[in-house]
Parts: C-alpha cells; sequence; structure tokens
C-alpha cells in the first residue's frame, strides 16, 4: 500500500506540473480576474480528471458478467453467458493483472459451447500460468486447406459441390481441450516453461459425406490419406515456451509488446494418434498515439503457425479463430481457413470518443484489418500464395475502469462476402 500512495503522490505532482503548463498564462503585471480564475480552475479539474487512476487493490477480484449475444456464419445466432475476472495478485507497480475469461453459450443451430481461457501472474510476475479449457459439442463448416485463388481449396479425390461448398461442408462434432502452461521469469519480462496439451475430438460426422454414392469430403480424403480415423482422433503433447511481455494491461493494453514463441511435440506415446511438431510465433504491438488520450492507440498483431514435423488430423490443423483466446480471423466464421501452416496480421486503430463530457472514457471506437495466408501441401498450395482479408468496426462501452475492461460489439467483413457479428469482453488482442 505504501508504493500505491507513492504512485499517487507522484501522478498528484505530474497532474500539477500539467496543470501548471496548460493553464492560461499570466502577463507580467497582469491582473488575475475571476473569468481567468475560473479558466483556471476548469482546466485543473478537466486535467485530474483524465489522469487519476482509480484506486487499485490488491487481492480483489474485479468480476464483470455480461449476458453474451452474437451472431456469426459458423454459428447462426449465439446467446449465453460469459464473465470476465481481473486480479492483481501483487502489489500493482511490481506485478501485471490477471485475467481470466469463462463463457457458455448455446446457438440457434444447437451448440454447446462452455471455455475458460487467460493468463495468471503471481507476486512479483515471478510465474505466469496461461490457460485454454474448452468442451464443445457444435458443429462448423469447413472449406478445405489453404487460401486457395478463389477462396476454396478442394484435395485430389474431393467431390465437386459447385455451389454449396461456399456454404462449406458441415461437420457434427465433440471437442474437448486442456492446454496448460507455466513459465517461470528469468530476466525482467521475459519468461521460459513449458506446457502440457490435450485435444480430442470425437463424434465426428461428415454431413455431406457419402461413401455408398462416392462423395467424398475434404475431411475424410486428408485423414483416410494421412491415417487418420475420420469419426475422430488425439492430439496431446508437450511444449517449450519462451514469452516476452511488457503490456501494460492485459484486458486493454495502452503500451508495451507481446512476444510468445512455443515448440509443441506431440507423441504417440503420450496419447497422440500419430507424432507430429508444431512452431507457434506470435508479436503484438501497441502505440500510444495521443500524449491526452492514452487510449487513443494503434494496435499490431501477427502470427505463424507452422507444422515441422508429421501430420496433424484435419481438425488440430492451423485456422482461424482457433488461437489461445479464438480472436482471430474477424469477419470470417471459426475455422473458415485452415492449413498445414499458417500465416496471420491484424492492425486495429483504438479511440476514444467523448459523447459525455461527464464521463468522456465511457464510449470508444475502433477500426480493424487483418489478413490470413494458409498452405495445403497435398494441393500443392504454399503459405504466401493466396491471401484472404477482412474488415470492420467496432463499439466500445467502457465497464469496469479499474481494470479497463470493455464491452466490445464489433461486425466484421470478409472479402468473399462473409459477415459477422462479435460481443466481447476486454479486446481482441
Amino acid at each position: 500500500m505504501k508504493t500505491i500512495k507513492l504512485i499517487f503522490l507522484m501522478a498528484m505532482m505530474v497532474i500539477a506540473v500539467r496543470v501548471e503548463a496548460q493553464s492560461p498564462p499570466i502577463q507580467n503585471n497582469q491582473e488575475v480576474t475571476p473569468e481567468i480564475e475560473k479558466e483556471r480552475k476548469e482546466q485543473a479539474e478537466k486535467v485530474a480528471a483524465e489522469n487519476v487512476q482509480p484506486d487499485i487493490k490488491v487481492g480483489k477480484l474485479y468480476f464483470t458478467p455480461i449476458p453474451a449475444i452474437a451472431s456469426n456464419p459458423a454459428y447462426g445466432f449465439v446467446y449465453g453467458a460469459a464473465a470476465s475476472g481481473s486480479i492483481f495478485l501483487g502489489d500493482p507497480s511490481t506485478t501485471n493483472m490477471s485475467n481470466m475469461m469463462v463463457t457458455a453459450t448455446h446457438t440457434s443451430k444447437k451448440q454447446l459451447m462452455i471455455t475458460l481461457r487467460g493468463n495468471v501472474y503471481t507476486n512479483q510476475n515471478k510465474w505466469m500460468l496461461q490457460s485454454d479449457y474448452r468442451f464443445f459439442n457444435s458443429s462448423q463448416p469447413t472449406f478445405g486447406l489453404g487460401t486457395g485463388s478463389d477462396g476454396n481449396t478442394l484435395l485430389p479425390g474431393v467431390s465437386p459441390f459447385d455451389d454449396e461448398l461456399y456454404e462449406g461442408e458441415g461437420m457434427d462434432f465433440n471437442f474437448i481441450r486442456m492446454h496448460q502452461t507455466g513459465l517461470r521469469k528469468v530476466k525482467p519480462s521475459l519468461y521460459l516453461g513449458g506446457g502440457i496439451h490435450f485435444d480430442r475430438y470425437y463424434n465426428i460426422d461428415d454431413n455431406l459425406l457419402d461413401l455408398e454414392n462416392g462423395i467424398y469430403t475434404n475431411h475424410y480424403i486428408y485423414s483416410t490419406k494421412h491415417g487418420f480415423d475420420p469419426s475422430g482422433y488425439n492430439l496431446v503433447g508437450v511444449s517449450a515456451n519462451a514469452l516476452y511481455d511488457t503490456r501494460d494491461n492485459l484486458a486493454n493494453p495502452y503500451s508495451g509488446r507481446f512476444a510468445n514463441v512455443s515448440f509443441r511435440y506431440n507423441a504417440e506415446v503420450l496419447g497422440s494418434d500419430q507424432s507430429s511438431s508444431t512452431l507457434w510465433m506470435e508479436y503484438r504491438d501497441y502505440f500510444s498515439v495521443s500524449k491526452d488520450v492514452p487510449r487513443n492507440v494503434i494496435a499490431f498483431w501477427t502470427y505463424a503457425n507452422i507444422t515441422t514435423h508429421g501430420n496433424l488430423p484435419y481438425m488440430a490443423l492451423p485456422a482461424t479463430a482457433w488461437d489461445q483466446m479464438g480472436r482471430s480471423g474477424r469477419g470470417f466464421a471459426q475455422g473458415r481457413w485452415r492449413g498445414n501452416d499458417m500465416f496471420y496480421a491484424e492492425a486495429e486503430y483504438r479511440f476514444r470518443l467523448p459523447l459525455l463530457a461527464k464521463n468522456p472514457d465511457l464510449f470508444g471506437g475502433v477500426v480493424f484489418a487483418n489478413a490470413t495466408s494458409a498452405s495445403a501441401h497435398d494441393a500443392n498450395v504454399k503459405l504466401f500464395d493466396n491471401w484472404a482479408a477482412a474488415a470492420g468496426v467496432g463499439l466500445r462501452i467502457q465497464i469496469q475502469k479499474a481494470t479497463r475492461t470493455n464491452l466490445g460489439i464489433d461486425y466484421g467483413w470478409g472479402h468473399d462476402g462473409t459477415r459477422a457479428l462479435y460481443i466481447n469482453l476486454t479486446e481482441y488482442f
């Protein structure tokens, strides 16, 4: 608490300096009139309101529940509940904020999805824990592998579905994911560690597959060619990880950068159907573009997910919106782009909308654009041969000032004509 008080006093000193610097100048021998005094007072109150941060309490859980309502091509109409929990497990001057997100949703397509995902920092950032737990009784269309020049890449031997392929090959499945990673701080902002990862896909039903009439899907062709049971498969592995994080806030960064490298080995001895390995490389950066309004930020996010050896099961191949927080590929359905390797990049401008004079930080807006490239080895489509792009706009409503937690409402357009509405807590990256 002494450190918090010291930070508060330093902040007040900074505010005083800014008030003095921004107050109307007084010329030599100029009389301080009531109008000048009033203007100086109003300016001081404005600067103080913009800069004083709420008192953050160590160990207090900042819990934000909301109804979950959204719509996108993969799920139809989505309804349920979501909650974000933020907490400082140590002095905020030496400990990053921990954040977890839990969702429980049902959809108009009779899909049930339960998730628990987030990052936890222990006292003084000695340890960082990354979690990703999911249960899906779900369905989604698949469009083949790779970002093809015409938007769809058929694997050799797949039956031509003509216009039906634009809507995708419908697939019902159950899915369980349990990913847990622990990293130890070795230098300021630098962490090294390992993880264990379990993914199980089962009760898979290819809706368009008709073996009696010789109609084959991308999933069936890929699975049988590479020795996977089309009705279900497991992927179990361990990982080695390096992470660098200087973000000032996990829920809504104004500055800093984040880099993450993870090498995962999936072994048959651990329960995988086949041995394989992947390399994940990720980078994020945040640039505040206004000294007076720190939340006016340009944010960048990019990652590459590479299959380094062996073959992954079809549904476990790199795909949009299958990252830890399920945030990539706004504007497209989950899994719309999938491949042996994937590269993704996104840029977003976040800005304040001072619609209310008494609470100028209540509303904000975003504009974003992203691009994806995916390979398909069996169809001779290489990474960076073709691209898929999307863009969109969004509204932000600040619902937890202490943790900068926003309610986000976004609408995205994909280059292939798809559209999607997203409602979420915290920023997308």
